[in-house]
């Protein structure tokens, strides 16, 4: 089973459930392309005043399907249609939506569960809740837009910590440098979560959208996301290590279950 990603709706609440069984939710490709279907549906819909963003069970999302990066990830084409069009697709999507969107986060937030978090406006964790984008073990690198977007909402000195030293921060941590609006007892983040989703479904829808847009437009980094994108793109070939042999070790060593040797 790829995972999904399903929405149901509550009141103005639409509830998108990553969902991968036994993956701890780990994002497959079919489930980025879901996510950002699921988000250009919500940004069309009349109904919906906010979107909660959650995992099923007791974790967020743990990152990628790593089982399926060999398929792709060793040549470049392939590694950048993955990057630029399934992943950042289903980001952009999140980004471009008018409705606010509360993310409950518990267990692993690693990698790509980070991303998506940081697409959030307003974030709450349980207590035991771990970040991280420990992808150095794995021999590559964070995708350009994806690390601009860390950047930005996590701050420099975390996403330095996590993509150059492999750190993964407890949820107070991430609270005390401001990623994290609330952190509550574990058992608790989903009702506390729905609940302040509601409390935002509540208000005015377009007072909301209009914020939204002005947040997104105040907050546009030209440099790295405007018409300089390519020329950046360009410049550090960011996808040029798809066949490195780090790369191919990294994955493969994950795969069998050893320490990587770089």
């Amino acid at each position: 089973m790829s995972g999904t990603v399903e929405v149901q709706q509550q009141g103005g609440v639409a509830c998108v459930t990553l969902r991968h069984p036994g993956k701890l939710n780990a994002m497959s490709r079919a489930m980025w392309r879901g996510l950002r279907c699921i988000f250009e549906s919500l940004q069309r819909a009349s109904d919906v005043r906010c979107v909660l963003v959650r995992g099923e069970g007791s974790d967020f999302c743990a990152g990628g399907d790593i089982a399926e990066y060999p398929a792709f990830r060793f040549d470049e084409s392939s590694l950048r249609d993955f990057h630029e069009n399934d992943v950042w697709g289903a980001l952009q999507a999140m980004l471009d939506c008018d409705l606010p969107i509360v993310a409950q986060i518990e267990g692993n937030c690693m990698g790509a569960g980070v991303e998506i978090a940081c697409c959030c406006d307003i974030r709450i964790a349980a207590t035991s809740a771990r970040f991280g984008a420990p992808i150095a073990r794995l021999g590559f690198p964070m995708a350009p837009r994806e690390a601009a977007l860390v950047l930005r909402e996590a701050g420099a000195l975390t996403a330095r910590e996590m993509l150059l030293q492999a750190a993964v921060l407890g949820a107070a941590e991430m609270k005390t440098r401001g990623f994290l609006n609330h952190v509550v007892a574990d058992g608790a983040a989903a009702e506390t979560a729905l609940a302040t989703a509601s409390q935002v479904a509540a208000l005015a829808p377009q007072a909301a959208r209009l914020n939204k847009r002005t947040l997104r437009a105040l907050n546009q980094a030209p440099a790295l996301w405007g018409k300089h994108y390519e020329a950046m793109d360009s410049i550090v070939n960011a996808y040029r290590y798809a066949d490195s042999a780090e790369h191919r070790e990294g994955i493969g060593a994950f795969m069998q279950k050893r320490k990587p040797v770089f």
